[in-house]
């Protein structure tokens, strides 16, 4: 255990947050997706929902405010338009955590292929169809006393 850290980040993911650099994504899926197929990179979160995840993430990575979008999920049934519980969840935590940023849906393949180039693709149980999201990994500025 660590302060400050939560405690639903476990060894492997944190490593991966850190290792990650600016402009990365990291992939959030749900238990239907076929994570092992189209990852580079896995981490098993077996057992855990989507949404405390992605808020336990945003509490330690910055997004990236260099792009205009840098969130994404998937959409329902190739329909931007339509949100699903498991979507309004996650604008929420997005909302709370990284505000300004908004959560772009991406249809089909668009979502994908982005999936497929994530640095990291964290497969869930979460049991919700279209459960999956990517953030693009943002810069933790200098503060003003070390930029010196």
């Amino acid at each position: 255990m660590l302060i400050g850290i939560p405690p639903i980040l476990g060894p492997e993911l944190l490593a991966t947050l850190r290792a990650m650099g600016h402009g990365d994504e990291i992939a959030l899926v749900d238990g239907n997706y076929p994570a092992l197929e189209h990852a580079r990179r896995l981490i098993r979160a077996d057992g855990l929902p989507l949404i405390p995840i992605l808020d336990a993430i945003l509490q330690v990575m910055p997004v990236d405010d260099f792009v205009p979008h840098a969130l994404f999920r998937a959409t329902v049934k190739g329909n931007p338009d339509l949100l699903d519980p498991v979507h309004e969840e996650m604008s929420e935590v997005c909302a709370r955590r990284a505000p300004g940023f908004s959560l772009l849906p991406l249809v089909g393949d668009a979502f994908y292929s982005r999936v497929k180039n994530a640095h990291t693709i964290v497969a869930t149980s979460e049991p919700r169809l279209y459960g999956n999201i990517i953030v693009r990994k943002g810069v933790i500025y200098p503060s003003k006393e070390t930029d010196k």
